[in-house]
């Protein structure tokens, strides 16, 4: 996994932790260092939401990628929550995310996408 993905994930749920809890972050960390972290649990684990936003960071990168390549340009963050939308199906997700709280998920990771990527692309600046 990519620095990329990893910075993403981590900011997300930085990002995400006041509405999923101030443990997100580590819940993050351990999906980030475990194989399966994005598996389906029957009762709420907050493991599986750090899972889900390690899933979405790793989709969305691989969108960015592909986009970038195929049309040689950036996509858009828009283009990109669209696409993640559409390619993650709610199966995916845990049982106690609705659409609107996958949605929020989906936007703020991809938000944290793109802003490792402006980090990643543009030269430090003097100060």
């Amino acid at each position: 996994m990519n620095d990329t993905i990893q910075q993403a994930a981590r900011a997300a749920g930085a990002r995400l932790a006041p509405e999923y809890g101030r443990r997100l972050p580590a819940d993050v960390e351990a999906a980030l260092h475990s194989g399966d972290g994005a598996s389906r649990r029957e009762r709420y684990d907050p493991v599986s939401i750090g899972g889900l936003i390690v899933s979405i960071a790793t989709l969305a990168w691989t969108i960015y990628q592909d986009h970038k390549k195929k049309h040689n340009e950036q996509p858009s963050t828009q283009v990109i929550i669209r696409t993640v939308r559409i390619e993650l199906s709610n199966d995916g997700a845990p049982e106690q995310v609705n659409a609107e709280q996958r949605d929020r998920i989906i936007e703020a990771v991809v938000e944290e996408i793109a802003q490792a990527i402006s980090d990643e692309t543009d030269p430090p600046h003097d100060q």
